[in-house]
């Protein structure tokens, strides 16, 4: 192995990073534990949605390439309604599709999951 080997002799394939194609549309599902309900919804990037008390916006949704690993990914802001101008999201980051429980909603009667974005 070189010492100070620089990044411009890795093969190719090592200096590829993945690349993500923005979509203008999430679509989501949601779980009402009450009920034990399942709903599938799309929403806009940059328009809300209402998902029984809670309020989603989609500020991004992005979906691999086909010759990749198919995945995607949608960062999503949610909160509880009523939403008080100084309250805090629920949850505020990106969802992936692959890896559901990796970065989930915490909600007593919620569960909300990216499934792809279109």
């Amino acid at each position: 192995m070189m010492i100070g080997a620089s990044i411009g002799s890795l093969p190719a394939v090592a200096q590829q990073q993945a690349t993500w194609n923005d979509r203008d549309v999430a679509v989501l599902q949601g779980l009402d534990k009450i009920t034990a309900r399942v709903w599938t919804f799309e929403a806009r990037v940059g328009q809300q949605v209402r998902f029984g008390t809670l309020e989603l916006k989609v500020e991004a949704c992005r979906k691999r390439p086909p010759e990749e690993p198919q995945d995607s990914a949608a960062f999503v802001d949610i909160r509880e309604l009523p939403v008080a101008p100084e309250s805090l999201p629920l949850f505020r980051g990106w969802m992936f599709a692959s890896s559901p429980a990796l970065s989930a909603l915490e909600h007593p009667v919620y569960d909300v999951w990216v499934l792809e974005c279109k």
